[in-house]
């Protein structure tokens, strides 16, 4: 199952190809349907209390939400800069530390500024996981190392598997206070972007399961490579059904 569901999207990508290229209409369109699915889903798994087209209404139209916390408004905002900003990368063949500060800082700069694209100065720990986070000591030193894996993206390894290792890597450092999972849930999306997929987008109702997998990760990352693999099938199918 494992090796068949990459040889499904591989042939699911040609199919994908072959409806491209999209009129400028299209791609913009495209682009503003997934921005808002990927914040209100990377939001949701986090515990925000936006519905989908409240967020949007957040997004687009700058409504605020009665009975909603400020905060859940706040990512909503945030998530689309960081989401445009993540476009503005794509043509990059790599992902560098000052990109990773600048998403972060433009998810969090108006929730608490003082830490926006700051790496966090005291020790955490995730509820419900037996692995401990490394020490604020270790972030730079870390951050380094996962800055110079993933510069240049690695051609030898399929985008999909890259996509979640770099996913991986990236919530086990855990170098921001907050957001980390919202970072790297766009990290994995720059590479797939980069590699011609679509916005891949983890459902809320697949929360447990997502969390379940990155825990057992620390161990065996298998099971959680293949999740990722088939939300992109999934994205993919989704996006052959819509421009299809």
């Amino acid at each position: 199952m494992y090796m068949n569901i990459f040889s499904e999207i591989d042939q699911l990508q040609i199919k994908i190809e072959k409806i491209r290229p999209l009129s400028e209409d299209q791609n913009l369109e495209l682009r503003r349907y997934f921005n808002i699915g990927l914040a209100y889903s990377s939001n949701a798994i986090e515990g925000n209390t936006l519905t989908e087209s409240e967020t949007k209404a957040v997004i687009e139209d700058g409504l605020t939400i009665g009975g909603k916390p400020l905060k859940h408004h706040l990512e909503a905002t945030g998530h689309h800069d960081a989401f445009n900003f993540m476009y503005s990368l794509i043509k990059k063949n790599g992902i560098i530390e000052e990109d990773i500060k600048n998403l972060h800082h433009l998810f969090y700069r108006q929730i608490e500024p003082e830490k926006a694209g700051v790496y966090r100065k005291i020790k955490v720990f995730i509820s419900g996981s037996s692995y401990s986070l490394p020490d604020p000591k270790e972030l730079k030193t870390l951050m380094k190392k996962f800055e110079d894996k993933y510069k240049i993206y690695d051609k030898n390894i399929h985008p999909v598997r890259l996509a979640a290792l770099a996913h991986n890597d990236f919530v086990f450092i855990h170098p921001f206070l907050d957001g980390n999972g919202r970072i790297a849930r766009l990290i994995t999306n720059l590479i797939l972007i980069h590699s011609g997929y679509p916005v891949t987008i983890i459902p809320p109702v697949l929360r447990m399961e997502y969390i379940a997998l990155l825990e057992k990760a620390h161990e065996n990352d298998e099971d959680y490579i293949n999740f990722m693999a088939e939300r992109v099938k999934q994205s993919q199918l989704e996006y052959i059904r819509m421009m299809g």
